[in-house]
């Protein structure tokens, strides 16, 4: 169970650093950016992909199957 807990608050974490990230690159469209080019821009940094790696550890560390069981362990 340990190494669900750690992936999970490392997942967290990571998740928490992008959105900073992309929450502050919403400044961007205050200077004249549309949504599509800013949503363009925001996928193409590697900084705010690290929301979407720290959400797959939270997901794979909540419905990681502990042995043989098939039930959902948190």
């Amino acid at each position: 169970m340990g190494i669900r807990v750690f992936i999970f608050l490392f997942g967290f974490g990571i998740t928490t650093i992008g959105l900073l990230y992309v929450i502050s690159y919403l400044n961007l469209l205050t200077i004249g950016y549309n949504f599509s080019e800013y949503v363009n821009f925001i996928i193409r940094r590697p900084e705010c992909l690290n929301t979407l790696w720290g959400f797959l550890c939270i997901v794979l560390s909540l419905y990681w199957k502990r042995g043989d069981k098939s039930e959902l362990y948190i």
